[in-house]
């Protein structure tokens, strides 16, 4: 396969020729979503070749009984998975006597898939030659809408090119799939009820042991030559679990025949009659029609780009990367459900289970902050808030904590820890600190101090217990230190002292203690409901202090750096540039020992550190620490090359921080990591977007103002980007000659370019 198939365009995805090597990585590459459903961009007729199916819906998973060799106490006892939900997206197509199936065609011609991301549609066109001679020209759109959220819709269009043709459209829903990444076989759902009311087909299924209810609906229409034929079906096939219509359409040669089939899903958690919402939901479709769904889909994109789109001038291949991560990220996400969170693959695949990660406070929620309603944000850290309960009970059935400590889960669905690798599951607990750090970053950005009396200041109590008793006293180092834990860099697992995981600690214990000082001062009616809830006294406060004021820090006074983890530099320090690269990637080529025993890294870890608290070091520290880790880490995770180019442009390394921002906006379009086909990598998208932001535009939150530093990589002319700060939209315009800013509204506003104060007058473009 093509590694690099996919064409440069600034605003669609495209891919052109046939290819069944690639059939299943442009499934994940062309997948669509709402924020509430998605699905890979399988074909809808029937194809023999291979493709992963999958259609998914948010919210609704299962809980796979966990599969290890070894028990040990402390395993969850399933992974939440995303379940692949009923398929309505299927149409069989017959055309004189014989089925559609690309795989067995004689010839495809003109193959061409276009993910158009400025509307927010998919289509798929192509001619084909049967076996039995027919010559036929076929052009599919599919979009799910944003509007209609629970609605997805098809218009599947034929024409026979050399002969007439009598063509019979099948389309089906069938809740009869599986999971491909299952651990036991396990079927996830239980058909109850198949139904069909004229043209309308519905199938209500129900996962086991969750018990989340879903009808999966669809309604058709047949149109020749643009005109609704009003065909009834000749033969209606109901199964078990599935359901299917016939068609039958005879039309002349050069005559175009179309089905248009409405479907989706309506889920339980939502709606208490899930049938009864279905058939509402496709009148109100049918009243609407497909032209203005999809004209109203074109406008509900043309209002999200107005607010995230980033413009690259000179590099189609960046400005498609770009405006790929933005489109994913706002097919996965849209905020309107604080339930909901964002899954590594969102609606692109299986891997990971679907749930929620570290990387959405990590990474993910900068994004949201800046190119939506603060509102957004906010629900996801409610998301958090809501799980605390499941996080304290998390810490004490596992390891025993008490008074209240807070383990956030490594993986979750509903706050229940369900990752089931002891190293990640136990040892990874710097995703607490990411937790409280998100709820910093809200505030630093938002100017929204009330979510922490409210809700928050509860989070960050929790999470300054765990590291109060996750610590222990060395009386050889005579200060604190922190044992057997995975930093980010999960290339190295159960050590000691990880020197990002330590100062999170700390962070996050000293911040929790001045936040408490300030709701005491200033929400003093919060600060005694929280602290009679928590029976928080002073005593446990100065406890705290003990902890977070004598924390060890593993450091090389010799080479000026911070050391990853106590023991690093007694590795074998062969540079990422001196190994051989047929060795690359290691994760593929060596053994787990083998990786662990080697100084590679596998995505940023002190540097991680460095990103987020960039304030409590020096520029020339970043420098040493960015320059040795580096030039260890082989970046195979989707998450380092982000960061990586955040640093390198403060550093003024623009060839690298270039070359970084490529990889992390391309990752998928490229398949830089040859395993697209299972699925997008959502939550990194997020760190393309700051890549720029922060990157280029060098965008820093400092005593409530905004600060930038901008820089150009030589490549492009020109950039710009909007973000919306404490309710006033700001559009950052940068070329290679000067910084340029609009600001919207009639408030006027005060920043920094470079250190210098500017005023940025409402509605008239300033120079920087």
């Amino acid at each position: 396969m093509n590694q690099n198939y996919i064409k440069p365009d600034n605003w669609s995805i495209i891919e052109e020729g046939f290819d069944v090597e690639s059939v299943k990585s442009s499934e994940s590459l062309f997948s669509i979503g709402n924020g509430a459903m998605g699905q890979r961009a399988n074909f809808e007729e029937t194809y023999t070749g291979e493709s992963f199916q999958g259609s998914y819906i948010a919210g609704i998973y299962y809980p796979d009984k966990t599969k290890v060799g070894w028990w040990k106490n402390g395993y969850p006892k399933y992974f939440a998975k995303v379940l692949n939900a009923p398929n309505w997206i299927g149409i069989d197509v017959e055309i004189n006597d014989e089925n559609l199936d690309l795989k067995t065609c004689t010839e495809v011609n003109n193959f061409r898939r276009e993910l158009n991301m400025k509307e927010g549609w998919y289509n798929r066109s192509f001619d084909a030659t049967l076996q039995n001679g027919t010559e036929i020209s076929v052009t599919i759109r599919r979009f799910l809408s944003l509007d209609l959220d629970e609605v997805g819709v098809i218009n599947y269009e034929i024409t026979p090119v050399n002969k007439d043709a009598k063509i019979v459209f099948k389309p089906y829903i069938d809740a009869g799939i599986h999971n491909e990444d299952t651990n036991w076989d396990e079927k996830f759902w239980e058909t109850l009820e198949v139904k069909r009311t004229g043209n309308e087909g519905f199938v209500t299924a129900q996962t086991l042991k969750t018990n989340f209810k879903a009808t999966t609906f669809m309604q058709n229409n047949i149109f020749i030559d643009g005109k609704n034929g009003n065909i009834s079906p000749s033969n209606i096939k109901t199964g078990t679990d599935k359901i299917q219509f016939s068609f039958d359409v005879i039309i002349a040669q050069g005559q175009k025949t179309s089905i248009q089939k409405i479907g989706g899903y309506t889920v339980s958690l939502n709606h208490n009659d899930t049938l009864n919402a279905a058939e509402t939901v496709i009148k109100t479709a049918l009243a609407k029609g497909y032209d203005q769904m999809l004209a109203e889909q074109s406008d509900a994109w043309a209002k999200i780009w107005e607010m995230s789109d980033i413009t690259i001038d000179g590099d189609v291949k960046a400005q498609q990367g770009i405006r790929f991560n933005i489109f994913q990220l706002n097919q996965t996400y849209l905020g309107k459900d604080s339930r909901l969170n964002i899954g590594p693959k969102g609606f692109t695949g299986e891997k990971y289970g679907g749930s929620t990660y570290w990387d959405t406070e990590a990474y993910c929620i900068p994004f949201y902050m800046a190119t939506k309603d603060q509102q957004v944000a906010r629900n996801l850290l409610t998301y958090r808030y809501n799980q605390l309960d499941k996080a304290i009970e998390n810490a004490e059935k596992n390891l025993g904590f008490t008074n209240g400590a807070a383990l956030y889960p490594m993986v979750t669905m509903n706050g229940e820890e369900c990752h089931n690798e002891w190293e990640i599951t136990h040892e990874e607990i710097h995703r607490n600190g990411a937790i409280a750090f998100a709820i910093y970053n809200y505030y630093r950005f938002t100017g929204d101090y009330s979510y922490i009396p409210e809700k928050g200041l509860e989070v960050l109590i929790g999470i300054a217990r765990f590291w109060h008793q996750r610590a222990n006293f060395s009386k050889e180092k005579n200060q604190f230190v922190i044992l057997g834990v995975t930093g980010p860099n999960e290339y190295e697992n159960n050590v000691n002292n990880n020197f990002y995981t330590n100062f999170i600690a700390k962070w996050c214990i000293d911040y929790t203690f001045e936040q408490i000082q300030k709701v005491a001062l200033e929400y003093p009616s919060d600060h005694k409901r929280i602290v009679e809830k928590v029976k928080l006294s002073d005593a446990e406060l100065q406890d705290w202090k003990k902890v977070s004021g004598n924390m060890y820090f593993p450091k090389s006074e010799k080479l000026g750096i911070y050391l990853q983890q106590d023991g690093f530099l007694d590795k074998e320090l062969v540079l990422v540039k001196d190994l051989d690269k047929s060795q690359r990637p290691i994760n593929q080529k060596w053994s787990w020992d083998r990786i662990l025993r080697s100084p590679y890294i596998k995505q940023a870890d002190v540097l991680q550190c460095f990103y987020f608290f960039e304030d409590h070091f020096s520029k020339e520290e970043l420098q040493r620490n960015f320059e040795f880790y580096e030039a260890f880490t082989v970046h195979e995770s989707s998450l380092s090359p982000c960061v990586h180019s955040i640093q390198a442009a403060k550093l003024d390394k623009m060839d690298m921080a270039y070359t970084f921002y490529l990889r992390t906006s391309r990752l998928d379009l490229d398949d830089y990591n040859k395993e697209v086909e299972e699925g997008c990598h959502i939550t990194s998208m997020a760190g393309t977007w700051m890549s720029i932001v922060e990157g280029f535009g060098g965008m820093r939150v400092k005593d409530n103002t905004l600060h930038f530093s901008p820089k150009i990589p030589k490549e492009w002319t020109g950039y710009t980007f909007k973000i919306n700060f404490r309710n006033q939209i700001l559009k950052v315009i940068v070329n290679h000659t000067k910084t340029q800013f609009e600001l919207e509204g009639t408030k006027n506003m005060t920043l920094f370019v470079n250190g210098e104060s500017v005023l940025v007058n409402a509605n008239l473009l300033t120079n920087a």
